[in-house]
């Protein structure tokens, strides 16, 4: 699901980023890094079955990155696009993600219909709960009031819709993001894809294989 692969791409990147690259990082984002100046850009493309990617880079040489970027997309069967090509796809929202077996579920849908949230969804491992940007914050407070644990909460892009990808294109997919996350200057993706749990299942132990 897309709770999973999220989370699954924020571990592996905190688990798996070389100390230099988060030294970089800090120093960006401290305005440390010696002689250079930094852009915040985004850019935008599409994967493989027309899935629509955003990606937040920060950079101090677009003329390096672009051309990168590009690069990751036409190895993984896609392309990067044009400025505005894919980012009416996305709604700006505040996203929370608890696990099921440490919450209540019913505290968490009370806090949600408190805070206004516009969705709550339920699998049988993790509960989301989405709200409107203006009404994160409130969220927000509500649950470390009660000194409730998220897995994850933030204010990011939700897709409108979403592209189910099986075979090809999904291992494909997967490759992507994976690359676009470990390229130095990105600093976030979006992507409007799905993947069936049993297939990622499948990919991962193919690639355990290899």
């Amino acid at each position: 699901t897309n709770v999973k692969l999220k989370t699954a791409i924020q571990l592996a990147k905190e688990n798996n980023m070389p100390n230099e690259n988060i030294e970089r990082a800090i120093k960006r984002g401290t305005g440390e890094a010696e002689g250079a100046s930094y852009e915040e850009i985004t850019y935008e493309g599409y994967g493989p079955g027309g899935v629509a990617v955003l990606i937040e880079v920060l950079t101090d040489n677009r003329n390096r990155t672009a051309p990168e970027l590009r690069k990751i997309f036409s190895k993984n069967g896609g392309n990067l696009g044009e400025s505005g090509c894919v980012a009416w796809m996305f709604d700006k929202r505040g996203y929370f993600i608890f696990e099921k077996a440490k919450v209540n579920e019913d505290t968490i849908v009370d806090l949600a219909l408190e805070a206004e949230a516009e969705d709550v969804k339920s699998d049988n491992e993790n509960i989301e709960v989405i709200t409107p940007p203006e009404d994160y914050q409130k969220f927000s407070n509500l649950i470390k009031e009660q000194n409730i644990d998220c897995l994850l909460s933030e204010v990011t892009l939700i897709p409108k819709t979403t592209v189910d990808l099986e075979g090809k294109k999904a291992t494909q997919m997967l490759n992507l993001m994976e690359q676009l996350e470990e390229q130095d200057d990105v600093q976030k993706v979006y992507a409007n894809f799905n993947i069936a749990d049993e297939i990622m299942e499948e990919i991962s132990v193919n690639k355990d294989k290899l």
